[in-house]
């Protein structure tokens, strides 16, 4: 590594776009010497801040994560400072980007830049430090907002008071009270703006970093799709990385609406400081969102004199900065003096406060359950646990589990009106369909890599069931993978396409954005995406998709909502039918980790959405808000939740009678070997791969409902098997798993890993608390 670049902020949104774009671009860069690390934070390096702030200056972030003990953030500290070395050693970059935008907004002493560049220097002792700059009252409006939606109880005369300061910085940092995370107060949150004093930042981090690069954006550029070079000109990247993907500014909420935020909060706060109540965070903001009018929002002109106390440090400071330039720093307008909003219709906090007391005092209740288990309860939590999970479950998991077993999240399997085992009898043959001239009727589009002994059987299936046709990428497979696929190109069953030349976020992403220019996508009738550890499994009627889209008549998007299978006892890879193998899974209520309720979508292809993911369609097309509606497994309308966003099902929204989505995510022990091994070839994270098998082996209840399909898949299998090049590359492609797997039990680490797996024997209740801790701790 030759340089880092250190990325400071301090403005939150627009700092989360360019986050964005080097998220999307990361494989570009990486082939370009650039590393954005995972490790420190997945976009927003925040594990990377936590880790460095003083141990007593506990901000929102760090409670609402769990790191306000100083010992966990001693601990966080050594697993952020290990994973950024390795990640750093395993890549070829000559250049490093780090980029956290509360570096430079909640970073306020000298010995915190200090643990920070010391935590650095050992990867590379060349840091610069870059920090975008707009107007100050811009920039305070925008901050002001998210300050708002943290607690902050303090109108923007905070600020105002301070202009006349001659050390505005010290003047601002002299304002932040005592911390009391408990009750909301955070230094940050509640505190005047103090990186307002651009210079007074410039200086201090110049003062332990040496080399500081100060940055005005153009904004029009950056949300545009020459979004990339505005990257490529921050962080000296002398090659081009592609577009971006265009997007609009972010709307400023309502000046009426962050009225109300404010009163709400002043009062809230000197209520919780006299009762002895809990308000969990993400509560707190529900609520502030159910106070919300509409209206414009705060003019920028309106803290003109925001502007004109910095706007003599700016223009000093542009003369020693070429890419600090003076026009994208242009104030707005001057127009009448800040004063806060009227919050409309009579707002009166205490009144809404009051309406809200029973949900106060509710999650006061639960918050409480949660930091303190019954005392008899916690001394029997040994005695109450399998012995796998008494050795392995470490002390937060085992107090987790005292608390999900007697709450709402307690996994269970009474849901729904299904009789399973009348499904799983036996099914009258489907006829064939006829699709109309130039409708390529129900497509799958899926990517695969190195899956060779599953592809026979999840083709079979899902043709049986009555998908129609398949569009298929693969990139760099070592299995066969690409050839089987070639070979049933040539028979007419699917479309495969190469997908070695991806660029941007991921090769999945890629493949989609691809798809949409396909004929065979453009002509379907409906869309979906899954994976080839995935199978729809119709859960009425005959069995098929045309019985399940009876019953739903007016859905154009149905949410296939995850029912997880774990490896069920099977240990070696086999030829045998993963949906015969494999019928032991997660209960159907499983609320909790987040992950067992995923769901992948079905929708039909009437354009009202632009974008196709990994879960769903995304970028809903503007006024197609009347055109949709999802339903969940069971037929029952849920588009209010789903329509914009969302990958999981809720409680309210959690439904399998009629469709439901196995994953197979493990399929045998063997398997998952393989899978783990994937890209690992030198190294193997242990804990990671176990991990992955403590979320995803689910067992202790049984779902056959799928294997009443079995009789049509093996006889649509053996149709495709009677092509002999087929059989021959299917049989390739197992053998070459086999002799994996073989190599990697030789292997002293898989071995180990192989073990670790099959000795883990865990209740479902004690999979979610390990699941929920592994969640946490990551």
């Amino acid at each position: 590594m030759k340089r880092i670049f250190l990325h400071i902020g301090p403005d939150g949104p627009h700092s989360d776009r360019m986050q964005r774009i080097l998220d999307a671009k990361r494989g570009q860069l990486a082939r370009k010497g650039v590393l954005y690390p995972r490790s420190p934070g997945a976009r927003n390096h925040t594990r990377l801040f936590m880790a460095v702030s003083e141990p007593g200056n506990v901000d929102s972030l760090r409670f609402n994560r769990g790191f306000t003990d100083p010992e966990k953030q001693a601990a966080l500290r050594a697993d952020v400072m290990r994973a950024l070395k390795d990640e750093a050693a395993a890549s070829e970059a000559e250049t490093l980007i780090l980029s956290c935008h509360q570096f430079g907004s909640g970073l306020t002493e000298r010995g915190e830049l200090i643990r920070l560049r010391d935590l650095l220097a050992p990867i590379c002792p060349d840091i610069t430090v870059v920090a975008h700059l707009d107007d100050p009252a811009r920039m305070l409006v925008r901050r002001y907002a998210g300050q708002l939606f943290e607690g902050r109880s303090a109108p923007l005369d905070l600020e105002l008071g301070l202009l006349d300061a001659a050390d505005f910085r010290a003047a601002a940092l002299a304002t932040r009270p005592d911390i009391d995370p408990p009750s909301g107060r955070f230094a940050e949150v509640q505190g005047a703006n103090f990186w307002l004093d651009f210079k007074g930042l410039h200086d201090a981090w110049a003062d332990v970093f040496g080399t500081v690069q100060l940055r005005s954006l153009d904004l029009e550029r950056l949300y545009s799709d020459k979004g990339t070079e505005e990257i490529r000109e921050s962080f000296a990247i002398d090659k081009r990385i592609g577009k971006a993907e265009a997007e609009p500014m972010p709307d400023l909420p309502p000046a009426a609406w962050m009225a109300r935020c404010r009163q709400f909060n002043d009062t809230l706060l000197r209520l919780l400081d006299r009762r002895d109540m809990i308000l969990p965070r993400p509560l707190w903001r529900k609520l502030l969102g159910d106070i919300k009018v509409q209206g414009p929002a705060i003019a920028p002109g309106s803290l003109a004199a925001v502007s004109d106390r910095f706007r003599k440090d700016l223009q000093d400071l542009s003369k020693a900065h070429p890419g600090l330039a003076m026009k994208h720093l242009k104030p707005d307008a001057p127009c009448p003096p800040w004063t806060e909003a009227d919050p409309l219709f009579g707002f009166r906090a205490t009144q809404y406060l009051a309406a809200m007391d029973w949900r106060l005092k509710q999650a006061t209740k639960q918050a409480r359950a949660a930091q303190a288990p019954d005392p008899v309860e916690t001394a029997r939590i040994d005695d109450i646990l399998s012995p796998a999970a008494r050795s392995l479950l470490p002390p937060r998991a085992k107090q987790s589990f005292a608390h999900i077993r007697s709450s709402i999240f307690a996994p269970h399997n009474r849901l729904g009106q299904i009789d399973e085992e009348q499904l799983a009898a036996a099914y009258t043959p489907a006829a064939p369909r006829a699709l109309p001239g130039g409708s390529t009727g129900r497509v799958i589009v899926g990517c695969m890599k190195n899956e060779a002994p599953y592809i026979l059987e999840w083709i079979a299936y899902h043709r049986a069931i009555g998908v129609d046709s398949f569009l298929i990428y693969t990139n760099d497979c070592d299995d066969g993978t690409d050839a089987l696929l070639d070979r049933l190109q040539d028979m007419g069953v699917l479309q495969h396409r190469d997908n070695s030349h991806w660029t941007g976020k991921s090769p999945q992403q890629f493949a989609l954005d691809a798809a949409l220019d396909e004929p065979l996508v453009k002509a379907a009738d409906w869309l979906i995406h899954i994976d080839v550890d995935e199978f729809i499994n119709v859960r009425c009627g005959n069995g098929t998709l045309d019985d399940f889209l009876q019953r739903v008549p007016g859905a154009t998007n149905v949410a296939m909502t995850w029912r997880l299978f774990g490896h069920n006892g099977v240990t070696r890879l086999s030829d045998d039918l993963v949906i015969d193998q494999f019928d032991s899974c997660a209960p159907k209520y499983c609320p909790k980790p987040h992950t067992v309720w995923g769901f992948k979508s079905m929708f039909r292809n009437i354009g009202a959405y632009q974008k196709l993911s990994c879960h769903r369609p995304n970028k809903l097309t503007k006024g197609s808000e009347g055109q949709v509606k999802w339903v969940n497994g069971s037929g029952q309308d849920m588009t209010a939740e789903a329509i914009r966003n969302g990958w999981r099902s809720s409680k309210q929204s959690i439904g399998y009678d009629l469709i439901q989505l196995n994953h197979y995510a493990l399929r045998s022990a063997e398997s998952f070997l393989i899978k783990r091994q994937r890209g690992r070839a030198l190294h193997v994270d242990r804990s990671i791969g176990l991990n992955y098998w403590i979320r995803m082996d689910w067992g202790g209840n049984r779902d056959v409902t799928i294997k009443r399909n079995i009789p049509r898949v093996r006889a649509e299998m053996d149709r495709l098997l009677q092509d002999a090049p087929l059989r021959q590359l299917h049989q390739r492609g197992l053998d070459w798993h086999r002799a994996k797997a073989d190599e990697l039990h030789r292997m002293p680490e898989f071995q180990e890993l192989y073990q670790q797996a099959l000795d883990l024997r865990l209740t479902e209740t004690e999979r979610v608390a390990y699941a929920l801790t592994l969640d946490m701790d990551s």
